[in-house]
């Protein structure tokens, strides 16, 4: 009688398959044709799950792109276009498929891990591009925090879309508990072996496309496959890459490697030049400085009116603008600029300093005020920990740090501490001053999104061709920036009163993420800035109001377009102060360059450079600024004791008031 049985097979054992559907041929125990037939039969499921495994990674890669695109077109370009890295990508998630499954122990079970995450992942990177202008980087993870902390403002903007993410989310991750736990009743487990084969063939791929993702370096497999990091252009990164590749490529951003030529030897043949010596003036004058929150001058827009005025004292006082390197958000790269005086265009695009490279003491305008005996502080009426601030004040040499949980409550102006109180607790503590004082304040109110009615009793009136939900948010920002304007006005009239020499700055970090009314006006061609775009675009989405101010000499006028490193240049200008760094080295640097973008250079006459930090030769005066900020932060301090004295005594800092 012949054997019913189905036939085992290492293929069997190896792979996991069930066998109630498909059975393979039978045979004789030990017929030379029973063999060759379960030897196809095992060439075939093998064969059968490769092709299945690149179907599901097919269809998981065109879902993420097309979430992270939001545009079913680019995602069909994505991969029908050879030069772009859409089959590469398919591979790669194959390739994660088979190695958590080896690692889950049943076959398919790893769509379970790795859907949600890259699809997830591919949600928050469109929702950021959508309210920021760029994509989702490593680094975002930092401040996660920061964005459940704001969620609440996000909600009050878009309660509906809150309610369907709400409900769509508990819905998806309800039907993954069930698929998961149907898959785990019905799918056989693997053998040993079939995991240990599926570990041998994906370890070692993975292992090296994490190897190539260095973009530091050259790869020659990374060039066969199509993968071409644009790291100097993170929207064409992600667009020419792909969301899971260009995401991997940017892993390597927290680590920053010395720029090429960088040596002792390089930094002491421009430190060891006499510079500016260190010289206070006599009156060691007072010195505020106020970063608005997205102040910004909303009547720029055109084919709309907004009346009155809603800056009318920013308007008559201005120095100039200020060329901010973000849009809409990332308010602590600014203000890393504005008081170490160093560039965010030397880092890693998309990196947050505060976050990830202050973690020791840094040269900074309070440490260099605080030597020269300054109560140096820092205000916000947020919380300490947001942004990190509370740990990169104490690096940066301010004695106190003024935040949400030492500050008196505030009156809060719609949902956010009020501008106007904010600045008369600043004066409150200038009052009390028994020695000049440096204060650092970020204000809030000013904080998108900009919902209808914040403000019920606002007087502004905005007209033009938009709609009824951008006039709205319209006037919403209009009103903040006239509650900022009025606040400066304040500080401004309580300085004129005094007789100690008294300097105020203020500005704006970056424009409001003020969405479709900037396409509707026609100011914008998107609803976010361009991040690497033609002068004379970049100074139209980037630039905000600088007003430097002084009550012996008033407004400081003619100042231009500048970068925010370039701001504590013009404070220690008007101030009176010498120094080698704040009006040596830096006064050097801006008296070659307005401003010093990523992509865009700037020289003092107005003239141009678009992109270049791509080119082979790049500016004695830039390469050096490049090779200085390198070796303060990550190196090995070769010019600090040239260019800042004062961080050679290395003063006690203080903890914040409890």
């Amino acid at each position: 009688m012949r054997d019913r049985r189905p036939a085992s097979s290492a293929g069997k054992r190896a792979l996991g398959f069930r066998t109630r559907s498909l059975q393979p041929p039978q045979r004789q125990p030990g017929s030379a044709g029973g063999q060759a037939r379960e030897r196809r039969w095992t060439t075939l499921r093998v064969f059968g799950s490769i092709v299945i495994t690149l179907v599901l990674a097919t269809l998981l890669v065109f879902s993420v792109e097309l979430v992270a695109r939001g545009s079913f077109e680019q995602t069909l370009q994505f991969f029908q276009q050879p030069l772009r890295p859409g089959w590469t990508t398919v591979v790669l998630f194959a390739l994660l498929i088979v190695f958590f499954d080896a690692v889950l122990g049943r076959p398919y079970h790893a769509l379970f891990l790795i859907a949600p995450v890259t699809l997830g992942l591919a949600f928050v990177g469109h929702q950021k591009a959508f309210y920021l202008g760029d994509p989702l980087y490593p680094a975002d993870f930092l401040y996660a925090r920061q964005i459940v902390e704001l969620m609440p403002l996000l909600v009050r903007q878009r309660p509906f879309a809150a309610i369907g993410f709400t409900v769509v989310g508990i819905a998806a991750v309800a039907a993954l508990v069930m698929a998961w736990r149907y898959r785990c009743r019905r799918a056989p487990k693997l053998s040993v072996r079939a995991r240990a084969s599926r570990l041998v063939v994906a370890l070692p791929a993975l292992l090296f496309f994490g190897s190539i993702m260095d973009y530091a370096t050259f790869s020659w497999a990374r060039d066969r496959l199509q993968i071409s990091p644009v790291m100097w252009d993170q929207k064409e990164n992600y667009n020419s890459n792909g969301f899971a590749i260009a995401f991997a490529l940017n892993v390597p951003m927290a680590k920053v490697t010395a720029p090429k030529g960088y040596s002792e030897e390089a930094i002491e043949a421009f430190a060891g030049k006499p510079l500016a010596p260190v010289s206070v003036p006599a009156d060691r004058p007072d010195i505020i400085m106020v970063m608005s929150e997205s102040f910004w001058d909303p009547t720029r827009l055109p084919k709309t009116t907004i009346t009155p005025d809603p800056i009318p004292t920013v308007r008559a006082m201005q120095s100039g603008h200020m060329l901010s390197p973000e849009f809409g958000g990332m308010t602590a790269n600014v203000e890393f600029e504005a008081l170490t005086g160093f560039s965010n265009a030397f880092l890693p695009y998309g990196s947050i300093p505060y976050q990830q490279y202050v973690r020791a003491p840094v040269p900074s305008l309070a440490r260099f005020l605080k030597s020269e005996g300054y109560d140096t502080r820092a205000f916000h009426p947020y919380a300490g920990w947001f942004w990190n601030r509370a740990t990169v004040y104490r690096d940066f040499g301010f004695d106190r740090f003024m935040s949400e949980e030492t500050l008196p409550v505030l009156e809060k102006r719609g949902p956010l501490a009020a501008d106007t109180a904010f600045i008369d607790e600043i004066i409150k503590n200038a009052e009390r001053a028994s020695q000049p004082f440096f204060y650092f304040a970020v204000t809030l109110q000013g904080h998108g999104p900009y919902e209808p009615n914040r403000y019920p009793d606002s007087t502004l009136v905005v007209k033009g061709p938009i709609s009824e939900a951008s006039n709205s948010a319209l006037k919403t920002f209009a009103t903040g920036a006239a509650d900022a304007d009025r606040s400066l006005a304040t500080l401004i009239d309580w300085a004129k009163k005094r007789e100690r020499h008294t300097i105020i700055a203020f500005f704006g970090d970056h424009l409001p993420p003020l969405g479709p009314v900037y396409t509707e006006t026609g100011f914008m061609k998107d609803v976010v800035a361009d991040r690497n775009a033609p002068a004379e675009t970049l100074a139209a989405e980037h630039e905000t109001p600088l007003v430097v101010w002084s009550n012996r000499v008033g407004a400081v006028r003619a100042v231009g377009s500048v970068s925010p490193a370039f701001l504590p240049y013009y404070l220690m200008r008007t101030g009176g102060f010498s120094h080698p760094y704040y009006t040596g080295f830096l006064g050097m640097v801006r008296d070659r360059f307005a401003a010093i973008d990523r992509n865009m250079l700037v020289s003092s006459n107005g003239t141009p450079t678009q992109n270049w930090s791509r080119a082979e030769e790049v500016d004695a005066t830039i390469r050096d600024f490049r090779y200085l900020q390198y070796d303060l932060m990550f190196g090995k301090r070769f010019g600090e004791a040239a260019l800042f004295p004062e961080s050679q005594d290395r003063p006690k800092i203080l903890p914040p008031p409890v």
